[in-house]
């Protein structure tokens, strides 16, 4: 194969099909034939954006699995045939913060807003039939459905992360919201219930996003209710959530995330909705409590994915994918858009 296909914004707010070359291996890197790629919000921003958010002329796809099938000469621990996922955090590897396992806060991208190197983004992603990557950000998937596997390093590896990092408020007797039960939010459930004794509680605006986990959940909380918060309350005795995950992350939400929080709770935010939340310092009636934190959380670290894929592999992580042929992927990008996806959009060669 000298040519094939791939996916990839051509122009700004321009996303198709393309022939292109077959990719060519650099030192330490591997060949991957992509057997599934999932496609995201950010993949959609990507096309929708009129400025480029990637450069242009870059393949999309930063949730990857596939099968190795060409290894460079100075790659050790991966052999062809190897089934493997890609980690999507492709940091310096020798800072501080990477020898310590802390890949997601790369102290070598140049500032403290900038995030490390990704494939999709700053090199050509996994939305077409082969892909070159560094063989040390690839992860063993030997056992999980490619299909999981590939949505693993961004809807499964976010939620994990965030939950992994406040396991201590996670236990018997908490609480835990998820606000906005879609991809991530569909995998912090299935993460929860794997990892924690916590009490549950969904919320979301959409009816069908939350009979989707009507059966993983203890409480579903339609988030139009005016009583929303209340009904959170009365849920936890008045006493709030000791974690709010917000895979939304807009006004309305990030109010609702600081009106159900309890004292010392942890309200973590993956969700880039553009909300803002006015913190102040006097005594408010539904003001953060005392000790309660509120963060942005990014990806989460290579030893993060090998947990994860380990539940995947134990068939621990139940979730909704959505299906789609490579030929379909703009059918793909078009219902993402319209918000017709219920569950994790992934795309199977």
């Amino acid at each position: 194969m000298t040519s094939m296909r791939a996916i990839k914004l051509t122009e700004v707010g321009v996303v198709r099909e393309v022939e292109v070359n077959r990719p060519q291996l650099g030192h330490g890197e591997v060949l991957i034939e992509v057997a599934a790629a999932g496609v995201c919000q950010t993949d959609v921003s990507v096309r929708s954006a009129d400025r480029a958010i990637v450069p242009v002329g870059t393949t999309l796809g930063h949730e990857i699995a596939g099968v190795v099938v060409e290894v460079s000469d100075d790659v050790e621990g991966r052999s062809v045939g190897d089934p493997v996922v890609v980690y999507p955090v492709w940091a310096c590897g020798v800072c501080s913060m990477c020898i310590e396992g802390r890949q997601n806060a790369c102290r070598g991208t140049g500032g403290r807003l900038r995030v490390p190197s990704a494939p999709g983004m700053s090199h050509d992603g996994g939305m077409a039939e082969l892909v070159a990557v560094p063989a040390r950000w690839t992860v063993s998937a030997l056992g999980v459905d490619p299909e999981l596997a590939a949505v693993l390093p961004d809807a499964g590896l976010v939620p994990y992360h965030t939950i992994r990092t406040q396991l201590e408020l996670l236990r018997p007797g908490s609480t835990a919201v998820v606000v906005g039960v879609g991809g991530l939010g569909q995998f912090a459930v299935a993460i929860l219930r794997a990892l924690t004794p916590a009490r549950i509680i969904a919320v979301d605006t959409s009816p069908r996003s939350l009979e989707a986990v009507a059966g993983r959940v203890d409480l579903a909380v339609n988030a139009t209710d005016p009583d929303a918060i209340a009904h959170i309350l009365c849920a936890t005795g008045g006493y709030g959530a000791e974690l709010v995950l917000d895979f939304v992350g807009v006004d309305a939400t990030l109010a609702l995330d600081v009106g159900v929080v309890a004292p010392y709770g942890a309200i973590r935010v993956p969700g880039l909705g553009g909300g803002v939340y006015e913190f102040k310092t006097a005594k408010q009636s539904r003001g953060l409590p005392f000790g309660a934190t509120l963060a942005r959380s990014y990806s989460g670290t290579l030893r993060d994915l090998v947990e994860l894929v380990e539940l995947a592999r134990a068939g621990r992580l139940d979730v909704d994918l959505v299906r789609y042929s490579f030929g379909d992927a703009m059918q793909a990008f078009d219902d993402l858009a319209r918000g017709d996806v219920r569950g994790r959009a992934v795309l199977i060669r």
